[in-house]
Order: structure tokens, then C-alpha cells, then sequence
């Protein structure tokens, strides 16, 4: 990648210690968001805070859904995550949100985080 004006900015604030820390909430449904959105704010010089357990088995054999001590200790996992962020993204694919990101959106707000949407739907 050829160095430009932005990535020397960047690199300014990254020295000195300034890089904002945006916390990624939504659908692990839409996986293949989540990583275009990590890409883009890492390429924008941001700390980004994601999902990190993404299983692909059916409802039935998901260890998230059949584990509830595991789902409620990876959901408890994910506030932490917010707290340490600055803001909170919300990736609402075709304006859907779901019961934990619900949840995740409500206790950003109770924390005071900034909270931007990818759609306005």
C-alpha cells in the first residue's frame, strides 16, 4: 500500500497514543459484514472490537444456544467489550436487530457510548 497524507495522519495519531475503539454489535448472521466493517475501521486507524466465537452448526448443536452458561458467559464478554469502547456500531443488515444486540444497544446507551447504526432503517 502506497503511504498517503491520510495514512501519515493516521500514523501521527497512532504515536501518540490516539486511536479511537469502536465495539462491532449484530447478527453473527451476517458474518461477512463484520469483516468488511473490521477491515474498513482498521484501515481508518481504529481498535475493533468484535464477536471472536462464530459457530456454524444448526440451532440444535450450537453450543451458544444448547450451553446456556456458554452463551451467557460469551453475552457478559461482549458488555466488557463495550465498555472498553469508545463507540458502539451496530451492523443492522437490512435494518434487522436482534434480542442480544437489542440488549447490547440498550446497555451501550446506559453506559452513555456513542452509538452509530449502518442503516437508518
Amino acid at each position: 500500500m502506497k503511504p498517503t497524507n491520510h495514512n501519515v495522519q493516521l500514523l501521527c495519531k497512532l504515536k501518540t497514543g490516539i486511536a479511537p475503539i469502536v465495539c462491532l454489535c449484530g447478527s453473527t448472521r451476517f458474518m461477512e459484514t463484520y469483516n468488511e466493517w473490521r477491515a474498513k475501521l482498521t484501515y481508518e486507524g481504529k481498535i475493533v472490537l468484535s464477536v471472536e466465537l462464530v459457530t456454524t452448526q444448526t440451532k440444535s448443536e450450537d453450543p451458544q444456544h444448547s450451553n446456556h452458561a456458554l452463551k451467557e458467559m460469551l453475552d457478559e464478554l461482549h458488555l466488557r467489550k463495550i465498555d472498553l469502547a469508545d463507540e458502539v456500531f451496530v451492523l443492522n443488515v437490512d435494518g434487522y436487530i436482534g434480542e442480544s444486540t437489542r440488549k447490547e444497544i440498550e446497555y451501550a446507551e446506559s453506559k452513555g457510548k456513542s452509538i452509530r447504526y449502518l442503516t437508518n432503517e
